[in-house]
């Protein structure tokens, strides 16, 4: 078991820093071959925190674990928010100013809502897969679309993206650590699911559990990473948008891959409970940013509310094991 544990960090530790290097190759080959600066930043970068989830719900559901990968995109999501959200407005109060970013908190909703309808049979189907997959390419086509023309008002969102976009890296480094991440993102998340697994049968932790547990806080490290770097250099809209974002994604392009992979009956708590969790989590972040209040800021009481909803959640999922 102890090998396991070891496996297991390690397996992080090597995913989040190739999806980094992996992300960090793609779009600074990407700038080089002529894409412009803001669909680099608003698609290659802003997925790039995704890609651990990507890999390890791929990794699981190759591995007929399908509720481990769709345990890991909802969790993820619900990390996400109470988790990482929470902990970065308790370093600063985040200021909600991009239009981009509201304009996404409702989508993130929809897409919310959209994933309790799929699981509401208790079954992940190929088509639900596609559909959500479709769902993703229509959304960042829209995304830039709407950000090209967001650009022209200045919007702090879109500006603090681009400004993510590596410059000035030669070809041939980039392709080198496009190529290394390539290589290593699959071979970390194949051995983190193994060792999760391993350590899910040793505690009695089923494949759901695992997913929305120990392997959806170790992939969402990369947004809290992102998020606190952002609030420490005043980028308050782009540590948000690495939360909405990465929430859009996992349901859009991180959870069909277990339906396209391996379509299967789905745990029956992952509807009556972890999805509307996340539901709940996505209203209360709505709320928080939009100008309900009278003020669009995230304030450091929101934020120890939400880590302490984080911290009774998970509370409860292991008392309800056994």
């Amino acid at each position: 078991m102890v090998t396991s544990f070891v496996i297991l960090i390690l397996g992080f530790a090597a995913l989040v820093w190739s999806a980094d290097r992996f992300v960090y190759g793609a779009a600074a080959l990407a700038k080089n071959f002529g894409v412009p600066t803001l669909i680099v930043g608003l698609t290659v970068v802003a997925m790039g925190s995704s890609a651990p989830e990507m890999m390890v719900s791929a990794s699981a559901a190759l591995a007929n674990k399908t509720d481990t990968a769709v345990g890991n995109a909802v969790g993820s999501n619900i990390t996400n928010i109470l988790l990482v959200l929470g902990i970065t407005a308790l370093f600063r109060p985040l200021a909600v100013s991009s239009s981009t970013l509201k304009r996404e908190m409702p989508l993130v909703m929809l897409v919310s809502l959209a994933t309790w309808y799929v699981f509401s049979d208790n079954y992940f189907s190929f088509g639900e897969g596609i559909a959500l997959l479709i769902g993703f390419i229509v959304f960042i086509g829209g995304l830039i679309i709407v950000s090209m023309r967001a650009k022209n008002e200045d919007d702090p969102f879109v500006s603090e993206a681009c400004d993510e976009v590596p410059n000035d890296v030669p070809t041939k480094k980039a392709v080198f650590w496009l190529v290394i991440g390539m290589i290593l993102l699959p071979v970390s998340s194949h051995f983190l699911v193994g060792s999760a697994v391993d350590i899910a049968k040793y505690f009695g932790l089923s494949d759901l559990v695992i997913g929305l547990t120990i392997i959806a806080i170790g992939t969402s490290l990369p947004e809290l990473a992102a998020s606190i770097a952002g609030v420490l250099k005043n980028e308050d809209d782009l540590a948000l948008g690495n939360i909405v974002g990465s929430n859009i994604f996992n349901i859009l392009a991180v959870l069909p891959l277990a339906g396209i992979i391996n379509p299967s009956v789905i745990d029956p708590s992952l509807v009556s409970r972890d999805v509307l969790i996340m539901i709940g989590a996505t209203l209360a972040l709505i709320i928080m940013s939009l100008n309900f209040r009278g003020s669009q800021r995230i304030n450091r009481v929101e934020g120890g509310l939400l880590l302490l909803a984080f911290l009774g959640y998970q509370g409860y999922i292991f008392s309800q094991i056994g």
